[in-house]
């Protein structure tokens, strides 16, 4: 459940509606650059679908602050340090492997995530996480089944989806620390299923990554934000 106090309210709103803004902002990346037609429709919707999460987020946030700030305001109108996301969602795409490891590490934390989050008693926070549930378990289908058949494809395809695995698995901790850590045997649970099928491995190098939730990021953000906020900033208060 979301903490009480009004100020952290705000804060988990945020910090979720960052996971889902940045990640729609990577997988929009691969508009027209995925490796087929079908993929590139996909992962265009699956990113539409974290926007749409984030919006609502961010409209609530700024209803529940109550200082006239709208959804433009929070998700273009922050400072790199402002922004809670998650490390996890801020990684470059790399290639397909990479996304669909990413994608499915994330999947699998916001399975309980909202599966919790729609009990919540306040209720326009549980009617945001019971659509998002109905989202998620579309996006972790598709990026398990993806995994798996890399993984257990070609040894070109295996090669790039272990090394994904690799790459991404020190940021995996920061997913469920602090007051999401019940959520982790979850996660466990269904992240052990796809890459056990997969045939991967998970890294026996137990450095972790963690900061992104108390606004410590990756070199990586700064450059995601440069692009993502140029127009607001370059024409401020400017309207659709």
């Amino acid at each position: 459940m979301p903490p009480q106090d009004p100020d952290d309210r705000v804060s988990a709103l945020l910090a979720h509606a960052d996971d889902n803004l940045v990640l729609a902002q990577r997988l929009g990346e691969w508009i027209a650059s995925a490796p087929e037609l079908e993929i590139d429709i996909a992962l265009g919707n699956i990113a539409l679908d974290h926007l749409g999460v984030a919006r609502a987020l961010y409209t609530h946030a700024g209803d529940l602050q109550g200082e006239g700030r709208g959804e433009d305001d929070l998700a273009l109108g922050r400072e790199e340090r402002d922004y809670l996301n998650l490390l996890l969602v801020e990684q470059p795409n790399g290639d397909f492997a990479r996304t669909m490891v990413r994608q499915l590490f994330f999947d699998a934390y916001q399975t309980p995530l909202w599966e919790d989050l729609s009990a919540s008693d306040a209720p326009v926070l549980a009617g945001i996480a019971a659509k998002a549930a109905k989202e998620t378990a579309y996006h972790l289908q598709y990026s398990s089944s993806w995994v798996i058949r890399l993984g257990d494809g070609t040894e070109e395809s295996h090669r790039r989806a272990q090394d994904a695995v690799g790459a991404l698995w020190r940021f995996t901790s920061e997913l469920t620390e602090d007051d999401r850590a019940s959520y982790r045997d979850e996660w466990e649970r269904l992240v052990g299923a796809v890459l056990g099928e997969a045939k991967l491995e998970v890294p026996e190098d137990p450095y972790q990554r963690t900061g992104g939730r108390h606004g410590y990021h990756t070199e990586h953000l700064g450059y995601l934000l440069a692009e993502m906020q140029w127009m607001q900033r370059s024409y401020p208060e400017m309207k659709w």
